[in-house]
Protein backbone atom coordinates (compact mmCIF):
# COMPACT_ATOMS: atom_id res chain seq x y z
CA UNK A 1 0.00 0.00 0.00
CA UNK A 2 1.41 3.03 -0.99
CA UNK A 3 0.94 6.44 1.16
CA UNK A 4 -0.37 9.51 -0.52
CA UNK A 5 2.09 12.27 -1.26
CA UNK A 6 0.51 15.70 -0.89
CA UNK A 7 2.46 18.67 -2.83
CA UNK A 8 2.07 22.52 -2.04
CA UNK A 9 3.98 25.14 -2.96
CA UNK A 10 4.39 28.66 -2.10
CA UNK A 11 6.45 31.29 -4.11
CA UNK A 12 6.85 28.67 -6.19
CA UNK A 13 5.65 27.02 -9.83
CA UNK A 14 4.93 23.02 -9.38
CA UNK A 15 6.35 22.12 -12.79
CA UNK A 16 5.85 18.42 -14.08
CA UNK A 17 9.43 17.89 -13.72
CA UNK A 18 9.66 18.81 -9.73
CA UNK A 19 6.15 16.59 -9.44
CA UNK A 20 7.93 13.69 -10.97
CA UNK A 21 11.08 13.90 -9.26
CA UNK A 22 9.12 14.60 -6.05
CA UNK A 23 7.04 11.38 -6.79
CA UNK A 24 10.21 9.64 -7.56
CA UNK A 25 12.18 10.28 -4.50
CA UNK A 26 9.37 10.64 -1.47
CA UNK A 27 7.74 7.18 -2.00
CA UNK A 28 11.54 5.48 -1.15
CA UNK A 29 10.84 6.86 2.45
CA UNK A 30 8.61 3.69 2.82
CA UNK A 31 11.29 1.42 2.55
CA UNK A 32 12.66 2.92 5.83
CA UNK A 33 9.47 2.49 7.61
CA UNK A 34 6.19 0.63 8.18
CA UNK A 35 3.08 2.48 8.22
CA UNK A 36 3.31 5.99 6.26
CA UNK A 37 0.02 7.08 5.76
CA UNK A 38 0.46 10.22 4.06
CA UNK A 39 3.20 12.62 3.28
CA UNK A 40 3.27 16.04 2.90
CA UNK A 41 5.62 18.09 0.89
CA UNK A 42 6.18 22.06 0.87
CA UNK A 43 8.92 23.47 -1.56
CA UNK A 44 8.56 27.28 -1.60
CA UNK A 45 11.02 29.97 -2.20
CA UNK A 46 11.71 32.75 0.05
CA UNK A 47 13.02 35.44 -2.39
CA UNK A 48 14.16 37.78 0.91
CA UNK A 49 15.96 35.61 2.96
CA UNK A 50 19.33 37.21 4.08
CA UNK A 51 20.93 34.47 2.81
CA UNK A 52 21.28 33.41 -0.82
CA UNK A 53 21.73 29.79 -0.20
CA UNK A 54 18.91 29.68 1.71
CA UNK A 55 16.11 30.67 -0.88
CA UNK A 56 14.48 27.42 -1.06
CA UNK A 57 12.89 25.64 1.85
CA UNK A 58 11.67 22.06 1.43
CA UNK A 59 9.50 20.10 4.27
CA UNK A 60 8.21 16.75 4.32
CA UNK A 61 6.42 15.53 6.56
CA UNK A 62 5.05 11.87 7.34
CA UNK A 63 2.80 10.83 9.36
CA UNK A 64 1.44 7.48 9.99
CA UNK A 65 -1.13 5.81 12.94
CA UNK A 66 0.94 6.87 16.36
CA UNK A 67 3.96 8.99 14.57
CA UNK A 68 4.77 12.27 12.97
CA UNK A 69 8.20 12.96 11.79
CA UNK A 70 9.02 16.64 10.40
CA UNK A 71 12.37 17.01 8.12
CA UNK A 72 13.04 20.81 6.74
CA UNK A 73 15.95 21.89 4.42
CA UNK A 74 17.10 24.94 2.89
CA UNK A 75 19.07 25.39 -0.04
CA UNK A 76 20.50 27.56 -3.25
CA UNK A 77 17.43 25.27 -5.46
CA UNK A 78 14.63 23.66 -4.81
CA UNK A 79 16.44 20.38 -5.70
CA UNK A 80 18.84 20.44 -3.77
CA UNK A 81 16.61 21.65 -0.98
CA UNK A 82 14.46 18.28 -1.49
CA UNK A 83 17.28 15.78 -1.41
CA UNK A 84 18.57 17.16 1.67
CA UNK A 85 15.17 17.31 3.11
CA UNK A 86 14.64 13.10 2.06
CA UNK A 87 18.07 12.65 3.81
CA UNK A 88 17.15 14.13 6.71
CA UNK A 89 13.92 12.35 6.82
CA UNK A 90 15.83 9.24 6.56
CA UNK A 91 17.66 9.36 9.66
CA UNK A 92 15.17 10.91 11.84
CA UNK A 93 13.37 7.32 10.17
CA UNK A 94 16.08 5.70 11.49
CA UNK A 95 16.64 7.49 14.80
CA UNK A 96 12.73 7.41 15.80
CA UNK A 97 12.95 3.56 14.73
CA UNK A 98 15.75 2.58 17.20
CA UNK A 99 13.94 4.48 19.82
CA UNK A 100 10.64 3.18 19.51
CA UNK A 101 11.94 -0.28 18.97
CA UNK A 102 14.40 -0.09 21.55
CA UNK A 103 11.09 1.21 24.26
CA UNK A 104 9.24 -1.99 23.05
CA UNK A 105 12.14 -4.48 23.24
CA UNK A 106 11.29 -5.41 19.86
CA UNK A 107 14.41 -5.58 17.59
CA UNK A 108 14.19 -3.41 14.34
CA UNK A 109 12.50 -5.61 12.09
CA UNK A 110 13.73 -4.79 8.66
CA UNK A 111 16.68 -2.30 6.82
CA UNK A 112 15.95 -0.69 3.47
CA UNK A 113 17.43 -3.51 1.24
CA UNK A 114 19.71 -1.05 -0.61
CA UNK A 115 20.35 0.49 3.00
CA UNK A 116 24.32 -0.26 4.27
CA UNK A 117 24.11 -0.68 8.05
CA UNK A 118 25.18 2.34 9.95
CA UNK A 119 26.85 2.93 13.44
CA UNK A 120 24.89 5.15 15.50
CA UNK A 121 26.53 7.65 16.60
CA UNK A 122 25.99 8.96 20.07
CA UNK A 123 25.69 12.81 20.55
CA UNK A 124 29.07 14.21 21.30
CA UNK A 125 29.03 17.39 23.61
CA UNK A 126 32.02 19.07 22.64
CA UNK A 127 32.16 21.99 24.81
CA UNK A 128 30.31 22.78 27.68
CA UNK A 129 30.35 26.93 29.11
CA UNK A 130 29.32 28.46 32.73
CA UNK A 131 28.16 31.86 32.95
CA UNK A 132 26.55 34.21 35.67
CA UNK A 133 23.66 35.33 35.26
CA UNK A 134 22.74 38.97 36.26
CA UNK A 135 19.16 39.79 37.00
CA UNK A 136 17.87 42.32 34.33
CA UNK A 137 14.87 43.33 32.25
CA UNK A 138 14.08 42.35 28.78
CA UNK A 139 15.37 45.75 27.25
CA UNK A 140 18.51 45.26 28.91
CA UNK A 141 18.57 41.39 27.16
CA UNK A 142 18.26 43.31 24.23
CA UNK A 143 21.06 45.39 24.29
CA UNK A 144 23.33 42.73 25.87
CA UNK A 145 22.75 40.52 22.73
CA UNK A 146 23.43 42.90 20.55
CA UNK A 147 26.68 44.40 22.11
CA UNK A 148 27.58 40.24 21.59
CA UNK A 149 26.32 39.77 18.45
CA UNK A 150 24.73 37.12 18.85
CA UNK A 151 21.21 35.60 17.73
CA UNK A 152 20.50 34.33 21.08
CA UNK A 153 20.43 35.63 24.69
CA UNK A 154 20.10 33.93 27.76
CA UNK A 155 19.14 35.45 31.01
CA UNK A 156 17.35 35.72 34.13
CA UNK A 157 14.26 37.89 33.64
CA UNK A 158 14.04 40.34 36.60
CA UNK A 159 10.50 40.77 35.91
CA UNK A 160 9.34 37.41 36.27
CA UNK A 161 11.82 35.95 38.58
CA UNK A 162 13.00 33.26 35.76
CA UNK A 163 15.59 32.34 33.09
CA UNK A 164 14.23 32.94 29.78
CA UNK A 165 16.29 32.70 26.28
CA UNK A 166 15.87 35.83 23.99
CA UNK A 167 16.42 35.07 20.29
CA UNK A 168 16.46 37.17 16.87
CA UNK A 169 13.94 35.82 14.21
CA UNK A 170 14.42 35.96 11.08
CA UNK A 171 12.24 39.31 10.13
CA UNK A 172 14.17 41.19 12.39
CA UNK A 173 12.00 41.09 15.63
CA UNK A 174 12.92 39.36 18.70
CA UNK A 175 11.28 36.20 20.61
CA UNK A 176 11.33 35.40 24.29
CA UNK A 177 11.33 31.97 25.58
CA UNK A 178 9.90 31.59 29.34
CA UNK A 179 10.36 27.82 30.10
CA UNK A 180 7.98 26.12 32.22
CA UNK A 181 8.44 23.09 34.62
CA UNK A 182 6.22 20.13 33.49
Amino acid sequence: MSAEIEIFTKNLELTDHLREYVEKKVPKLTRYIRGIQTTRVDLKHEPSARNAQDRYVAQITVRGKRFILRAEERADDIITALNAAVDNMQRRIRRYKGRHYRERGEEVAYEAADAEPEEAEAPVIARRKRFALIPMDEREAIEQMEMLGHSFFIFYNADTDAINVLYRRRDGTYGLIEPELG
